[in-house]
């Protein structure tokens, strides 16, 4: 930013900053002084004691031991591993595989040619011949002892006699002996009977509620004559005069008043808050400095107006506030 632009200074800011920057400079330069002492110190050490100690324990302890893992420790290490894999190999593996093959391989087909010739093949063979038939003999026994002695029974007896002893019977009291009378009941009594007492109870309400509506007609003109009537009068010939007097008299008056006493104290405080403002405005640029700017309130310049015309037109230059001299 050039020294010409920057905005004008207070004497309050030139009294503060020198004594700021002095306070300041007294505080931060023990603390660098510090700072760079440390610095010094910590690249001194590190180059005297710290690299030489490191290097010394590298060549004594570090070197060695890599030098044993890897000319020693790594070869021991695949020759134990050539070592155990082939003893598991040629002591385990390869005989466990031969046995496998030649002697539990065959052994086991032995065993299961003995089962399937001693054990499988009779037992399949008395199952098919023998068991088989002697089951569906003895299931053919129980069907003749136990079974169809019942069906039988239930086919050709029970159900004939059940049907054409009960149910035909019954069926035709039903149809010849129960439904005619009960049939002829229900058309020519209950049903007359059921208009009627419908067309009766239809007429009976429709009645009911004509006498309704005349007595609510009569508790409603006897009510208006002896409550409503009075209260009308009342409302429209006492109530309605006296609250227009009290509207146009004491309410209306007193409205306005409130109304131009809260104009007039809004005003007020506008204009005090206004002064205030001006008033810490005026003091902040006479302490800190500041370009000077208008007051609330004043016009920035005389407004320009248009020929023959008391208003004023923006854009138009000022018109000369002079007469013009006559000639003579």
């Amino acid at each position: 930013m050039d020294v010409d632009k920057r905005e004008p200074e207070g004497c309050l800011t030139a009294a503060i900053r020198i004594p700021v920057r002095i306070v300041v400079l007294l505080v931060v330069l023990p603390v660098r002084m510090a700072w760079d002492a440390l610095a010094v110190c910590g690249r001194a050490l590190d180059r005297v004691v710290l690299r030489p100690f490191g290097r010394m324990l590298y060549l004594v302890l570090v070197g060695p031991l890599v030098w044993l893992y890897a000319n020693a420790l790594v070869p021991l290490g695949r020759g134990l591993a050539w070592l155990v894999g082939a003893l598991v190999t040629y002591g385990l593996v390869k005989p466990a595989g031969w046995l496998y093959r030649w002697v539990l391989t065959p052994l086991g087909q032995a065993l299961a040619w003995l089962v399937e010739t001693l054990v499988v093949v009779p037992a399949r063979w008395l199952y098919r011949w023998a068991l088989t038939p002697l089951g569906h003999a003895v299931v053919w026994l129980a069907k003749a002892l136990f079974v169809w002695p019942w069906v039988g029974l239930w086919r050709y007896v029970a159900v004939p006699l059940v049907r054409y002893g009960i149910v035909v019977p019954l069926r035709w009291l039903w149809r010849w002996v129960l439904v005619p009378p009960a049939r002829w009941l229900y058309r020519w009594v209950l049903a007359p009977a059921g208009r009627e007492l419908r067309d009766a109870v239809v007429v009976a309400w429709r009645a009911a509620g004509h006498l309704v509506r005349a007595a609510g007609r009569g508790l409603r003109w006897l009510g208006w004559h002896l409550l409503g009537r009075p209260v009308a009068w009342c409302y429209r010939n006492v109530c309605t005069p006296v609250g227009h007097a009290l509207r146009d008299h004491l309410w209306r008056p007193v409205r306005t008043a409130a109304a131009g006493a809260g104009r007039a104290g809004r005003a007020a405080l506008a204009s005090a808050a206004a002064t205030v403002r001006r008033a810490r405005q005026d003091a902040w640029r006479a302490l800190a400095g500041g370009p000077a700017a208008g007051r609330a309130g004043e016009p920035a310049g005389v407004p320009a107006r248009s020929l023959g015309s008391t208003t004023t037109a923006p854009g138009v230059a000022p018109a000369p506030e002079i007469s013009l001299r006559k000639r003579g």
